[in-house]
């Protein structure tokens, strides 16, 4: 997946400073998710968060433009990932995917989950046969509407 000019730029000023996601997203006020969305090209800042951000990185405030306007969402390349942490998730889909759909739409009908009106944490959970990794997706329900 290549990456845009902008996000390898925030992405080594991030490096380069020691920040986590978790930093940067107490200085914004955000998730870190939802920071490293933004970082990489799927989230939209205000004009003050793009300036904390490229204040914090110690980048220049011209690039502010490039995050606070409305992204292409969604544009992977390729269409199926290539990263084997990326490709799992397509995987789960895919084995998951028709089950998840039948449970939810049981339990609230005919409908999707927004991924606009959306939360997404990712945990550590300790275990003594190896780490867990604890994605929690927390979204609207939105019904189809007849008309």
């Amino acid at each position: 997946m290549a990456l845009s000019s902008l996000a390898s730029t925030l992405l080594a000023a991030k490096q380069r400073l020691g920040f986590s996601f978790a930093d940067l997203g107490e200085r914004l006020g955000r998730d870190e998710v939802w920071v490293a969305a933004l970082i990489y090209g799927q989230a939209t800042a205000t004009g003050e968060q793009a300036m904390t951000l490229l204040q914090t990185l110690e980048l220049d405030p011209a690039l502010a433009t490039g995050l606070t306007t409305y992204p292409v969402k969604g544009a992977l390349d390729p269409v199926i990932p290539t990263d084997p942490l990326l490709y799992r998730f397509y995987e789960i889909l895919q084995v998951y995917g028709l089950p998840l759909k039948d449970v939810i739409q049981e339990k609230f009908g005919d409908g999707i989950m927004s991924a606009i009106d959306f939360t997404l944490h990712v945990d550590k959970v300790e275990d003594p046969k190896g780490d867990r990794v604890k994605v929690t997706m927390n979204g609207k329900f939105l019904p189809y509407k007849a008309w």
